[in-house]
């Protein structure tokens, strides 16, 4: 650590990358003869690592000068800490590339200003580059617009190294957007122009972190703002409070959301919608409209139980709504970390730890949104905490980083700088953390965070050579990410409009059961006595022997074993299709026609519903002594029969019963039953009701 911290001041005494970086857009030849680490030998020729491609080993050559070391004491460090499985022939190349990389990166990225130096931001380009093709056996990139663009894998493994460019959770959602133009591969130019957009974005965020703004908001302290709207008269935020609409400014920190009503001459005092604690907050798109219509997508609704009614702020715009997004996917991601932080009990580091990620993370997407002047169109990919939440096996990926935060502690980790030197040295190299990337940019931590001293270098998220645990989850969260993809697909493909559509798509899909039940309402009704007969045998039989329990267990088995058919005989085919017939086509006044008739028969359904509750109130409290005497002796009859008679017995009573009242012999005495069981329950009167009208309060503002 002190030698890294004596490599860091030699560089800040020289005052920028240049020196270090200087002929990086030199031909290879020039790099060559500038490296310390590719000086020529005492024959004069030049001493290459032969492991390494030639690109490789320009890259080598510049991290052996940004750590001041020649390339032999570079590869000699690796020789002595690596392990024996990641120096193996295979993949030593690729091993040591990384080794060079992520050292040389620990130390150049705590300069404050280092995303502004082209020289890096070309170096960490030839990074990627060079992990691509690292081996000098490496065959050569044979396309001329393949060879200056950077593919998903070498992205996703370096630029992770660097919290401003990149994280692990989010990296492959981030290359998707940069090359979302370029089929899958990353030029210089997208980068280059994203990483301007990176560092517009922070000199913005440091902008409103120093300005007159804090005063009127009366921050706690250590509250660090992360975004400001409504400034712009031409761009306000409404607060929808019931009916009412006021315009204002809306600030977002690292732990609240304020917003400030736009008064005669000022704003008035800040109203706090807390995201730090446990309130049960809720955060969701919005309509709105005048008078409370709901017309406009334009807004996001914000509840809690710290208030008494919801919260609704509108960002008007002309078309889309790429404002609302913007802001709901970063308030989500405030109410998402802090989530983390209470379910793992984070404090001190690991707490600044998790909100420095989730901050750099909406970095990166405002960089995104000001470079290429377009929100993507699922902005909450590309933060952390809330991308996490909705990934399949999200809560795994959490687990993961919540085991690495604790490793920065100041006070579980003291030796020499705030790591564990016996983890380095077991696994490898570890990357700089996002607290103290925060403290190099010039922001303010949250008290008892920490000193950039205290944290050190490493956190422990990538190793040379070897898997984490949480990259080990991200790639199977992932993979699982995908298949959750493509079947959403696929049920968005089979979506119907129009319910008489609907109605026929599903009376296709129930035809099974509908002809089940068709054929035991068949069965019933004894028009075929022999079949009827043998039925009730059967059943009776099975009943008495005890067999029903074993009824569910032998369908399920069934059900398993079809499956497992239908998928070694269907290996290689594609799902039949269900075919249904179209309804006939309907316009805008049948299809109203419809949906009156369909309301229509929902409201009678529940009138009969509430019909049966009054009656069967009604005889509870024996509104009709009559009808509730006969009912308390049947009830009794019933329990008497229940608690002598075996359970088989009752059962097979009850089949009996219900199955053959069709019968020829005792149709006639069914009838008479049923309709006296009819004139009994019609001669019910219903309990009263009396419906009261609310209570309205005026609401005054």
């Amino acid at each position: 650590m002190a030698k890294g911290k004596g490599v860091l001041a030699s560089i800040g005494r020289q005052g920028s990358f240049k020196p270090l970086f200087s002929g990086s857009r030199k031909s290879q030849d020039d790099d060559d003869e500038e490296s310390p680490g590719l000086e020529r030998s005492p024959s004069g020729h030049k001493k290459w690592i032969t492991e390494l491609s030639s690109l490789a080993n320009v890259v080598v050559g510049r991290c052996a000068r940004i750590l001041l070391l020649s390339t032999e004491d570079l590869q000699q460090h690796f020789e002595t800490e690596a392990s024996d499985s990641i120096k193996h022939p295979s993949r030593y190349a690729r091993n040591f590339l990384e080794y060079c990389c992520f050292k040389a990166l620990a130390v150049s990225t705590q300069l404050t200003d280092h995303l502004s130096d082209k020289n890096f931001r070309r170096l960490t380009f030839d990074m990627m580059l060079a992990w691509e093709a690292p081996a000098a056996a490496s065959k050569p990139l044979l396309k001329v617009d393949t060879e200056t663009s950077v593919g998903p894998e070498a992205f996703a493994r370096v630029a992770p190294a660097i919290p401003t460019i990149a994280d692990m959770i989010t990296a492959c959602n981030l290359f998707d957007v940069l090359t979302a133009s370029n089929r899958g591969r990353l030029p210089f130019l997208i980068y280059d122009k994203y990483l301007g957009g990176l560092e517009k974005a922070i000199k913005t965020m440091k902008n409103q972190s120093v300005s007159s703004h804090l005063s009127s908001l009366r921050l706690d302290k250590g509250e660090m703002i992360i975004d400001i709207d409504g400034t712009v008269t031409t761009q306000p935020v409404l607060q929808h409070l019931g009916i009412s609409a006021w315009p204002g400014r809306l600030t977002l920190t690292d732990h609240a959301l304020y917003f400030e009503a736009l008064g005669i001459v000022s704003y008035d005092k800040a109203k706090k919608y807390d995201l730090s604690a446990d309130l049960k907050q809720v955060v969701k798109p919005e309509l709105t409209g005048p008078w409370g219509a709901r017309l406009f997508d334009k807004a996001v609704l914000y509840k809690s139980i710290s208030i008494p009614e919801p919260v609704v702020m509108e960002f008007p715009e002309l078309t889309g709504h790429s404002r609302r997004d913007y802001w709901l996917a970063i308030i989500e991601e405030i109410l998402c970390v802090h989530q983390f932080i209470r379910k793992f009990h984070l404090e001190g580091v690991g707490q600044a730890e998790a909100l420095s990620k989730a901050v750099l993370g909406i970095l990166r997407l405002r960089a995104i949104r000001e470079a290429f002047h377009i929100l993507p169109p699922h902005p909450e990919r590309l933060l952390t905490f809330n991308f996490a939440e909705k990934l399949p096996g999200g809560d795994l990926i959490l687990e993961a980083l919540a085991e690495l935060l604790p490793s920065v502690d100041a006070e579980s980790t003291k030796n020499d700088g705030g790591y564990s030197s016996e983890k380095i040295e077991k696994n490898g190299l570890y990357s700089v953390s996002a607290v103290a990337t925060m403290s190099n940019l010039g922001f303010m931590f949250t008290k008892g965070s920490g000193t950039t001293d205290e944290l050190g270098l490493p956190v422990g998220e990538v190793l040379v050579g070897e898997w984490t645990p949480l990259e080990r989850a991200v790639m199977q969260s992932r993979n699982n990410f995908k298949k959750l993809e493509e079947a959403q697909a696929t049920i968005d493909g089979v979506k119907v409009d129009g319910i008489d559509t609907n109605a026929a798509v599903m009376k296709e899909l129930l035809l099974p059961v509908i002809q089940f039940a068709k054929w035991l309402q068949f069965l019933a009704s004894w028009e075929d006595p022999l079949k009827s007969a043998t039925f009730c045998t059967i059943f009776s039989y099975t009943i008495y022997r005890n067999w029903l329990g074993y009824a569910l267990p032998c369908f399920l088995l069934f059900i398993a074993v079809f499956m497992l058919c239908s998928r070694y005989f269907n290996q290689a085919k594609p799902i039949n299709e269900v075919r249904v017939t179209a309804p006939p086509p309907q316009n805008t006044v049948e299809q109203l026609l419809t949906l009156q008739q369909a309301v229509s028969q929902v409201e009678e359904l529940v009138q009969a519903g509430n019909i049966v509750l009054l009656k069967l109130r009604a005889l509870l409290l024996a509104a009709f002594p009559q009808a509730s005497e006969r009912a308390a002796l049947v009830l009794i009859l019933v329990a008497i029969i229940v608690a002598c008679l075996p359970l088989k017995i009752g059962v097979l009573i009850v089949f009996l019963e219900i199955f053959t009242r069709q019968m020829p012999l005792r149709r006639p005495s069914t009838d008479r039953m049923t309709r006296r069981l009819r004139e009994w329950w019609f001669s019910i009167p219903a309990a009263p009701v009396v419906l009261e009208k609310p209570k309205e309060e005026k609401k005054k503002k």
